[in-house]
């Protein structure tokens, strides 16, 4: 019973308060069972924001929505369900890293992540760390970090979820997830599948969104098996299945369509002892696309890559205070496309972490990190962070780090086009962040400041041929405000979070700011619950954006939703949820010539059991 009640806490399946000396034989185990304690543990000066499943129930599966109102980060799609790249604090997309159980995912054919690409239906919480990351994750982390988390509870149960909606542009959605376990071993499945037809209105036109169906089918596996008091073994498994018609514009249809392909394996093994923890991870990913000019038609251009990882964490306990972990990582990557041959590339990473609790209210954290790549120099970085806690509910926060970005393939093999010379982008980033709690409320409150060079541009060369090259030098700075409020009146329950943030983010050669990175952004999200009704609302302001040759007009959009939460027998739960996307008709592109959704409806209905 005390090994299953540790286990518990350690999972975070329950909201425990533990006295300290419960706490030193729970720490023994969490290295282990958590896929990515790095986030939490070697992270006490840097803002992370947890979404839990709660809120991503309400969101429309893809990792696009949910951001899109839940953080600062502001989006550029390409028409809806199309391509979606993120801009975090002022960066481009392949400056955020997207992080699966602990592992770095960002393409190496373009450096970047499509959020279309990814359903978090699948997934127990997704969690956004803001600022520099590259020491622990990598090439890319420089703006932050997106983190998709699954976790195991090891107890005896059985549970089932289904999630079933129908929408406009005859949308339609299923999911279903199992989660299932012992003392000793645990699984937990999903699968989702997604269509669209996605035909909807070009508000104050006559056209519609052709060419813009897609559909996508997403698996997650994983499970755990505890073989004794020291050896966990763990299965972590996803694999997404695209295929989509590209959207044309205002001004140009198009007929091309994409597949893509995306599978995730990592087999890891934990063991873990009074004074140290021991974790090996053997990871492989697959990339794959196939892009159609012409759907129609049967020539399509071909590209893949395959990586294959290994990795090692080791971490110590020094003292009752003090922690030092140390990574070791081998990466392979093996390419082969139409428009880039046959590249490879080795690295070979080492990293060391370092964090003391000083005192009850001070602990801070230093890290460094240099890797060894085959094709090219990667610089050495290092991050030092910090938290002073003055009370209960005020503490200060300050990080500091060096990060990077290196040349993916296609910015060096690219054909014609590629760039061998390039150099990795290099990057200093300073954070202060204070955060205030109470009962009811917790407040966040962040400045930061970026400055970025050897920034890789494609850009025409003297016969017109577009090349990267180490051009810019991008200096970003702002402030970001996250607000959340949680008040219970008898059967009345009011909740509340909303952000904003103010980005400026330059190009120095001739101070203007970086094209689709609003100045000013802001999201709200609030609740009401009664019993087993549920009304909530989301809304979302951007400001406008600058494009290439003028600006993109702000917008406001709101969402309205209304749930209805009903105990079908003992043992089934059911909600029946409403909601009315674009609540106000709002005519606006996020991408220039580029249409968004007009009002739009959703039926979901979920069941538990």
């Amino acid at each position: 019973m005390k090994r299953l009640l540790y286990i518990l806490l350690v999972l975070g399946i329950g909201n425990f308060n533990v006295v300290q000396a419960q706490l030193d034989s729970i720490q023994k185990l969490d290295e282990v069972i958590l896929s990515d304690v790095k986030l939490k543990r070697y992270a006490s000066g840097f803002k992370v924001t947890v979404l839990k499943d709660s809120v991503l129930t309400k969101s429309p599966w893809s990792l696009t929505d949910l951001l899109r109102y839940n953080s600062n980060i502001y989006f550029k799609e390409n028409g809806y369900g199309m391509v979606s790249s993120p801009s975090f604090r002022g960066t481009n997309a392949s400056q955020t890293a997207v992080v699966w159980n602990g592992i770095n995912i960002n393409s190496q054919l373009n450096g970047q992540v499509d959020f279309n690409t990814i359903n978090t239906s699948n997934y127990e919480a997704v969690e956004i760390r803001s600022g520099g990351g590259s020491v622990q994750y990598g090439s890319g982390a420089i703006g932050g970090s997106v983190h998709l988390s699954n976790t195991l509870s090891f107890m005896k149960h059985i549970d089932h979820t289904v999630r079933m909606s129908y929408g406009s542009f005859d949308t339609k959605r299923a999911n279903y997830g199992l989660s299932t376990g012992s003392n000793n071993w645990s699984v937990n499945a999903g699968i989702a599948y997604v269509d669209s037809e996605n035909d909807y209105k070009y508000l104050g036109t006559d056209k519609t969104n052709k060419n813009g169906q897609y559909d996508n089918l997403s698996f997650n596996l994983n499970a755990g098996y505890l073989l004794n008091d020291h050896h966990v073994l763990k299965l972590y498994y996803q694999s997404f299945l695209g295929d989509r018609n590209f959207s044309g514009t205002l001004l140009a249809p198009s007929k091309s369509k994409y597949e893509d392909t995306n599978y995730r394996s990592m087999l890891e093994w934990g063991y873990f002892h009074k004074q140290y923890t021991s974790k090996v991870k053997v990871v492989h990913l697959l990339e794959e696309f196939k892009y159609f000019e012409n759907k129609d038609a049967e020539h399509f251009s071909f590209g893949r890559v395959q990586s294959f990882i290994g990795n090692h964490n080791l971490n110590i306990k020094l003292t009752e205070t003090i922690d030092l972990r140390t990574i070791i990582e081998f990466a392979k990557y093996s390419g082969n496309g139409d428009d880039f041959a046959n590249p490879n590339r080795n690295a070979f990473s080492a990293t060391a972490l370092w964090r003391h609790q000083v005192s009850e209210p001070l602990i801070y954290g230093l890290s460094i990190r240099k890797d060894f790549t085959s094709d090219f120099t990667s610089p050495m970085v290092f991050s030092v962070d910090g938290e002073y806690r003055f009370s209960e509910s005020y503490a200060l926060k300050l990080n500091g780090s060096k990060n990077f970005r290196v040349p993916t393939f296609n910015d060096l093999y690219w054909n014609p086009g590629g760039n061998l010379d390039l150099l990795p982008e290099s990057s200093y980033q300073v954070d202060l962040g204070q955060e205030f709690s109470s009962k009811f409320i917790a407040l966040k409150l962040n400045a930061y400041y970026i400055t970025t060079k050897d920034m890789i541009q494609w850009v025409p060369d003297n016969t017109g041929l577009f090349r990267p090259q180490n051009i810019n030098k991008v200096t970003s700075y702002g402030g970001e405000l996250e607000l959340f409020l949680k008040h219970t009146i008898g059967n009345h329950h009011f909740n509340m979070n909303s952000g904003y943030s103010y980005t400026v983010s330059e190009n120095d050669a001739n101070a203007k700011q970086l094209i689709y990175v609003p100045l000013h952004k802001a999201s709200l999200n609030f609740g009401y619950s009664f019993k087993a009704m549920e009304v909530f609302y989301q809304h979302l302001f951007n400001g406008e954006v600058n494009i290439i040759g003028g600006q993109l007009d702000g917008y406001d959009v709101g969402n309205l939703g209304l749930s209805y939460n009903y105990t079908i027998s003992k043992n089934v739960h059911s909600i029946l949820q409403f909601t009315i996307n674009n609540l106000y008709n709002t005519t606006y592109e996020n991408v220039a010539l580029r249409p968004m959704p007009n009002r739009n409806y959703q039926l979901q209905l979920t069941l538990k059991f």
